[in-house]
C-alpha cells in the first residue's frame, strides 16, 4: 500500500552528507531503492505457504503474490537472500524464466502486463535461511530447544529484511493493502504461531500440522513473522475505543501460570496507548503476545516476548530512576510499535527514527498514564544518560541505511521537548492521535511528520528537526549575569534554530526565545539564580568573565 506522491518524494531525496560517507553496494541499493522493477506494481496481498524443517533448520513453501499493474513493464524485482532460491515461478501454470542478481531476482512476465489490471504470481522457495547470531538485532531465523528439549523457533528481521527466509517485494514503501494469509506447516507435537488471526488447523498424513493465519490489514513485510514452540493458549477480551479487542497469548506450556499473572501489562498497556495515540490500529487482526527464544520484537498483531517474566528491561532499569522497573518494558515497548512502525511506517529504514522515537517515548506516556507527570518527566530525563551523539539519527537514503541507535533515547528526548513546548498535554495528545489518525495505515517520510507537527503546533520545527535529527549537536544556552540583568544566546545550533523554553529566575518560572544574537532580561531584583528546566535536552553554560 502507497501513495504515488510519497514515492516521487522519496526518489528526489538525497542521503545527508555526513563527515564520513559508508561506502554501500549495488546490493544496498538493489535492497534499499525504489527501482523501476519494482515501482510499476502496486502490492495488494501474499498468500504465503511454508513447511518447517526442524532436523535440518530448513524450510519450503510458496508464496501467491496478488498485484496490480500501474505503469508499463515485463520486468519484476522480487527480493530473497542467499541461502535461500527460488525453485520456479508462474503465472497462469505458465512457467516463467528468472535471473538472480545477489539477493534480486528478476523475473521475465510472459503475458503483457496491462494498466489497472491485477494479476497474480507464484513464487516456489526453499533453502536454510540465515541464523542469527544474536536475535533480534542479527537478523534471520533462531533455532533453539526449551527447557523439555523441544523445539522452539522464531524469526526477526527488521534491519536485514523478510527477503531473509521469504521472497517477497521488500521496501517498506509498499504494504499488501489486503493483509498476508499464511500456511505454517510444523511437526504434529508443535504449534505454529503467525500474524493475524488463526482461521484453520489441519492434521497432515505426514505427522504434520498446518495452520493458517490471516492478516486483512496492511502489513510491512519484516512484520511477518513465525514462531514454533510447544505452546498453550489463553485469551481476554480488552474493551477499547473501537469496541472489544480480542487479546490472545501463547505461551509455553511450563511458564501458562507465570504469564496469566505477568501479562496484566497488556491490557495496561492498551489501555494506556489508546488513551495517547487512538484506537489500536488493527482490530480486524486482534492483539497477540507470543513468547519467543530472544528479547521481543514489534511483529504486527504477533508481538513477541522474550524478557524472562522480569519488570524492567531483564531486570533492570534503563533509565536508573526507579521508575523503569514499575512495568515489563518488552511488553510496553514492542506494544507501542503498533501505533509507530506497523500503523505509521517509514518509507525509508534511513527515516527509522519515526518508529523508535515515539515508541521509546510511548514508555513515558505509559508512566504518565499510570503513574503521573512526574514519573514520566523523571524517566526521560534518565534515559539521557543512553544517549552517545556518535552520528545522526537519521541514515542514507536509498541504500537500506538507518542512523544512529539515539533515534531511542535521544528521540525521545527531543518528543519531550516538544511536549514541554505545546505545554497543554490535551494538544500533545491530540496531536498524537491525529498523526494515528492522519496517517492511518500509511507509509511516510520524515518530512511528512515534521510538517505535520510544525503545522498543528503552528510553529516553524525544520531547524528543530534538522538539528536533532541531522546533527550530532545539542544547543547550548550560553548566559551571563549582571547584577539584575540576564543576558543569553544560543550557541552550537542550525541555522534557524528557535523555540522557546521555559527557565527559572530566582525561582520564579518564566518562558524566554533565545537566538544566535545577545538577548536580556532585568529583574526587579538582583539575579541570585538562573536554571533551565530539565525536561529541555539543551546543555547550559554561564560566561563569568
Amino acid at each position: 500500500m502507497f501513495k504515488k506522491y510519497t514515492i516521487l518524494v522519496m526518489l528526489c531525496i538525497t542521503s545527508l552528507t555526513f563527515a564520513q560517507t559508508p561506502k554501500f553496494t549495488k546490493q544496498d541499493t538493489l535492497r534499499g531503492s525504489i527501482t523501476k522493477e519494482r515501482f510499476w506494481w502496486d502490492l495488494l496481498h501474499y498468500n504465503l505457504k511454508f513447511d518447517i524443517q526442524t532436523s535440518t533448520k530448513s524450510i519450503s513453501g510458496s508464496n501467491t503474490i496478488t498485484y496490480k499493474v500501474i505503469e508499463k513493464n515485463q520486468l519484476m524485482q522480487i527480493d530473497l537472500q542467499p541461502p535461500m532460491e527460488i525453485t520456479s515461478v508462474s503465472q497462469k501454470n505458465k512457467e516463467l524464466s528468472f535471473t538472480r542478481d545477489g539477493n534480486v531476482f528478476y523475473i521475465t512476465l510472459d503475458e503483457k502486463q496491462k494498466v489497472g489490471k491485477e494479476y497474480q504470481l507464484k513464487i516456489d522457495f526453499k533453502g536454510s535461511p540465515k541464523i542469527s547470531k544474536n536475535p533480534p538485532w542479527d537478523d534471520g531465523f533462531t533455532w533453539r530447544k526449551d527447557e523439555n528439549g523441544n523445539d522452539f523457533i522464531a524469526t526477526s528481521c527488521q534491519g536485514g529484511g523478510a527477503s531473509i527466509w521469504w521472497p517477497c517485494k521488500d521496501h517498506m514503501y509498499d504494504e499488501p493493502d489486503n493483509g498476508i494469509l499464511m500456511d505454517i506447516t510444523t511437526p504434529k507435537h508443535l504449534v505454529g504461531v503467525g500474524n493475524g488471526r488463526l482461521i484453520a488447523t489441519k492434521e497432515n498424513k505426514n505427522n504434520t500440522k498446518t495452520y493458517t493465519w490471516k492478516v486483512v490489514n496492511p502489513i510491512n513485510n519484516y512484520g511477518v513473522n513465525v514462531n514454533v514452540g510447544d505452546y498453550v493458549h489463553f485469551s481476554e477480551v480488552f474493551k477499547g475505543e473501537n469496541g472489544n479487542l480480542d487479546c490472545d497469548y501463547y505461551v509455553l506450556s511450563y511458564n501458562l501460570e507465570k504469564a496469566k499473572t505477568h501479562f496484566i501489562d497488556a491490557k495496561k498497556t492498551l489501555e494506556a496507548f489508546e488513551y495517547w495515540y487512538g484506537p489500536y490500529p488493527f482490530y480486524e487482526d486482534s492483539f497477540k503476545l507470543v513468547e519467543v527464544p530472544y528479547l521481543g520484537m514489534e511483529h504486527q498483531s504477533s508481538v513477541t516476548y522474550g524478557n524472562d517474566y522480569k519488570m524492567g528491561y531483564r531486570g533492570s532499569d534503563l533509565s536508573r530512576t526507579g521508575w523503569g522497573l514499575k512495568f515489563d518494558f518488552i511488553i510496553i515497548h514492542e506494544s507501542g510499535h503498533e501505533w509507530f512502525a506497523n500503523n505509521i511506517t517509514n518509507v525509508d529504514i534511513a527515516d527509522m527514527w519515526i518508529h523508535e522515537s515515539f515508541t521509546n517515548n510511548s514508555e513515558s506516556l505509559f508512566l504518565d498514564y499510570h503513574y503521573g507527570t512526574k514519573a514520566s518527566n523523571e524517566y526521560v530525563i534518565g534515559t539521557r544518560k543512553n544517549i552517545r551523539n556518535n552520528k545522526p539519527i537519521i541514515g542514507y537514503y536509498n541504500v537500506n541505511n538507518s542512523g544512529s541507535g539515539d533515534m531511542y533515547y535521544k528521540g525521545s528526548n527531543m518528543l519531550h521537548i516538544l511536549r514541554q513546548i505545546v505545554n497543554d498535554d490535551e494538544k500533545w495528545r491530540a496531536i498524537l492521535r491525529g498523526l494515528n489518525k492522519d496517517f492511518y495505515h500509511q507509509t511516510v517520510t520524515t518530512e511528512q511528520i515534521e510538517d505535520y507537527i510544525s503545522k498543528a503546533m503552528k510553529m516553524d520545527l525544520n531547524a528543530f528537526f534538522t538539528q536533532y535529527l541531522r546533527t550530532t549537536k545539542i544547543p547550548e544556552l550560553t548566559y551571563k549575569i549582571e547584577g539584575k540583568t540576564i543576558k543569553y544566546k544560543w550557541n552550537n545550533v542550525v541555522d534557524g534554530f528557535s523555540i522557546p523554553i521555559k527557565v527559572f529566575i530566582n525561582g520564579q518560572e518564566k518562558w524566554i526565545k533565545p537566538s544566535i544574537d545577545w538577548k536580556e532580561h532585568t529583574s526587579t531584583n538582583k539575579l541570585q539564580e538562573f536554571k533551565v528546566d530539565k525536561n529541555f535536552y539543551i546543555y547550559s553554560k554561564e560566561l563569568t568573565n
